[in-house]
């Protein structure tokens, strides 16, 4: 009895050693098929950096603080954006606007709840809103993206 049971204790652990191989075997192949391999993974590689690399010029605004749309008016927003423009000329354009661009920027802020812009497509969503907005009443080029330096809700 006890070389039967040392038997199958063998038979059991050289079946499941396998089984470890085989599994580890499976899975190694399916992450190295993920990561790129070659000539090709350094260009694509080096495509989406250069496409990073690309900002356009940048455009600093003042910080706003308004009070949000909730009941009771008690909380307030004060947020400071960057401008991300499509070209140079569009910088002499917003600057001669500047008045237009703040009230544009001031009519849209105060009409939002905190559960409009607490989560992060609330945040999308108003950067979305306000980049169509001002690129409305652009003529010299386009404002390609609004980075958000301070967005505070109190």
């Amino acid at each position: 009895m006890d070389k039967k049971f040392k038997l199958i204790f063998l038979l059991n652990s050289f079946v499941l050693m396998v089984l470890m191989g085989a599994g580890f075997f499976v899975v190694w192949n399916k992450v190295s098929s993920l990561a790129p391999q070659g000539e090709n993974a350094s260009k694509k590689t080096a495509k989406v950096k250069n496409v990073r690399e690309v900002i356009g010029p940048i455009f600093s605004l003042d910080t706003f603080i308004v009070n949000l749309a909730d009941k009771g008016g008690r909380r307030y927003l004060r947020v400071t954006m960057d401008l991300e423009l499509s070209d140079g000329k569009v910088t002499k354009e917003l600057e001669k606007r500047l008045p237009q661009v703040r009230n544009a920027i001031l009519m849209i802020l105060p009409t939002k709840r905190f559960e409009d812009i607490s989560s992060l497509e609330g945040k999308i969503a108003l950067r979305d809103e306000i980049i169509a907005k001002l690129n409305s009443f652009l003529k010299s080029g386009t404002i390609t993206n609004l980075y958000y330096t301070e967005f505070v809700i109190q």
